[in-house]
């Protein structure tokens, strides 16, 4: 008889132990990836932009269609945030480091983009271009007009 109730503490710590165990991994899943700044984003190395956008890429692997939704749309607000001016400043500085690369390694960053966008689900490709025509919509003139120029002939 003695040891029924130990039976029954182990069963009671063991159950106790899972679920602590268990709400870890939820709490751990449930963090939301962080938007990095984009004015701090701006001033890292290409060495340390490439780093951490391969841990923010390994990070939305992970996370849900809700949390990579998420991630978008902050990331969108924070960008649409900016003054044009600091939005202008911004384009002109990627665009400085976007030519700075090596024509393979341009080619290998399309490729990847390309690749990301395909393993979206068509909800989540509905999505980015209803978020791409909205941000669009919020452009001034000026900047749609620029941004039409740079486009390749179709």
């Amino acid at each position: 008889m003695p040891l029924f109730p130990i039976a029954q503490g182990i069963r009671c710590w063991l159950r106790c132990a899972a679920a602590s165990a268990l709400l870890a991994c939820v709490v751990a899943q449930a963090a939301p990836v962080a938007v990095p700044d984009a004015q701090d984003w701006a001033r890292l190395t290409p060495a340390e932009r490439q780093a951490r956008k391969a841990e923010i890429r390994r990070q939305l692997d992970q996370a849900s269609p809700a949390e990579r939704k998420a991630f978008r749309q902050q990331l969108r607000q924070q960008i649409e945030a900016l003054t044009p001016a600091q939005r202008q400043a911004l384009i002109q500085q990627t665009r400085k480091g976007w030519y700075n690369l090596s024509a393979d390694e341009r080619q290998r960053l399309i490729d990847e983009r390309r690749e990301q966008i395909e393993t979206m689900s068509p909800a989540e490709r509905r999505e980015l271009l209803r978020q791409r025509r909205e941000m669009l919509r919020r452009l001034s003139p000026e900047e749609r007009t620029a941004l039409r120029d740079r486009l390749p002939a179709r």
